[in-house]
């Protein structure tokens, strides 16, 4: 919802594609894979993490797996034989430094958990790694929209969704910015 208000307050910025995956392990690798053969410059990642109270700047993707797969429950790496981690490249100081000057809280995260939003940031980063193709890959976990506390009567941090929209704004902005030629992002 919050890429969605971006798009509507901001436009869609140019050179940036915006996809929404599945919350199933399967379904999310071949969607994943399918997009990037078209070769994006960087990827952004976005997740939701209930109870964080700020935006969460995601630093590692970690080669472990505890996410729902075919009905059940995959425990391990989540490639067989593939490196610990990958760190992003991503300008996590410009962005959050960006971020807490329009008084959006943010903060540098070591990893993105275990779960789909982990497997999609080590993914990406594996399936580049592989081919030798240079990408900038990023993962941003935001707290809940306020709206979302609101109607399930949750006593959790959040943000509200035009916060949210601004936070990915600026992090585009900032990519952007910090990249050496046009960056053609998909978020």
């Amino acid at each position: 919802e919050a890429l969605s208000e971006m798009l509507k307050e901001y436009g869609v910025p140019e050179g940036v594609t915006t996809r929404r995956y599945p919350v199933e392990l399967a379904g999310l690798k071949a969607r994943l894979y399918k997009d990037l053969e078209h070769g994006f410059d960087t990827v952004l990642h976005l997740g939701q993490s209930p109870g964080a109270s700020s935006i969460h700047l995601e630093s590692i993707a970690v080669n472990i797996a505890g996410v729902t797969y075919n009905e059940g429950r995959l425990w391990g790496p989540l490639v067989e034989g593939g490196p610990t981690a990958y760190q992003t490249t991503l300008p996590l100081d410009s962005i959050r430094r960006e971020l807490l000057e329009e008084r959006i809280p943010a903060s540098i995260t070591y990893h993105a958990g275990t779960y789909l939003c982990n497997a999609v940031f080590y993914l990406t980063q594996h399936w580049h790694q592989v081919r030798q193709r240079p990408c900038q890959v990023g993962f941003t976990h935001f707290p809940l929209m306020t709206q979302q506390v609101v109607e399930h009567g949750r006593e959790m941090p959040s943000l509200t969704k035009q916060e949210l929209a601004k936070a990915i704004a600026i992090q585009l902005n900032v990519i952007r910015n910090n990249a050496s030629s046009h960056a053609t992002v998909i978020a």
